[in-house]
């Protein structure tokens, strides 16, 4: 008995030994670009690298008065909430017809995997020849377009399974009652199948928020998102370690504040959804 205890024990060491090294690898260089980004200059480059100072915000006022990254940030949220919310509207319909009425399937299916299979390079050119062919190219129609074009396939991918585990016989208990095919779906099933509309949601604002290549083909000097516009610090006068962490941690908070609040709604509708 005490062999097992001490076995158990020893487990959930080394467990925990490896959750701590695997949690650290990655939060050591978001701390490390946190801790440079309230560093000044001679701070930032010092080799060995000073642990204690005086922090400043002079970096967050350069990267807003110096670069207008307030216009860069709105570029980014306009973008991704828009490409996210379309997707998330046109893709929940696809896939509820494909789980419900197995509508081009199996062939659908495997034709919507296949536009994963591609790399992004393959696809660049010939959608920037497309924007600037209908006078989309510069504009933030055009990049949500060009992001639609390779996310909605995901979107409508991930949100089969959560359709297809939904019991048919909750829809057919709501349209007894009188509700019909459409009332059904968005009365009964949306709720239901609301933690993977959320899930497949944020998965998409994070892919369009961190995207670059297209981005970067795409916009002009008005219409650049945050990725493109933190590259754009690199110069050939050198490179502003303090703005590029400043601009960096600006991009990573509301990756973090979405997840944290799409979290707690998560856990609500899982423990809900189907009483609703």
């Amino acid at each position: 008995m005490p062999t097992t205890k001490v076995k158990r024990k020893f487990g959930l060491l080394v467990s925990n030994i490896i959750l701590i090294f695997a949690s650290l690898s990655i939060l050591l260089p978001i701390l490390w670009v946190i801790r440079t980004s309230l560093a000044n200059r001679l701070i930032a480059y010092k080799i060995p690298p000073v642990w204690v100072f005086k922090p400043t915000f002079d970096n967050y006022l350069t990267i807003f008065d110096k670069y207008p990254f307030q216009d860069y940030f709105m570029n980014s949220l306009i973008i991704s909430a828009s490409a996210s919310i379309v997707a998330l509207i046109i893709g929940s319909l696809a896939a509820y017809s494909i789980a419900r009425f197995r509508t081009g399937d199996p062939w659908l299916r495997l034709s919507m995997l296949s536009t994963q299979m591609l790399p992004p390079i393959a696809l660049v050119i010939p959608i920037f020849l497309i924007m600037n062919v209908i006078k989309l190219w510069d504009t933030l129609p055009g990049l949500i377009l060009a992001y639609l074009s390779f996310n909605l396939p995901y979107t409508v991918w991930i949100l089969i399974s959560f359709f297809q585990s939904i019991p048919v016989e909750i829809e057919e208990a709501a349209m007894i009652e009188g509700c019909s095919r459409t009332q059904a779906l968005w009365k009964v099933i949306v709720p239901v199948a609301l933690p993977g509309l959320l899930s497949a949601g944020v998965f998409n604002f994070i892919l369009n928020w961190n995207e670059f290549l297209f981005a970067l083909i795409l916009t002009g000097r008005n219409t650049r998102t945050l990725p493109v516009a933190i590259a754009s610090l690199w110069t050939q006068q050198g490179v502003n370690i303090g703005a590029v962490s400043a601009a960096t941690v600006v991009t990573i908070l509301p990756v973090i504040v979405l997840t944290y609040v799409i979290q707690k709604s998560l856990v609500r509708n899982l423990t809900f959804g189907s009483i609703k």
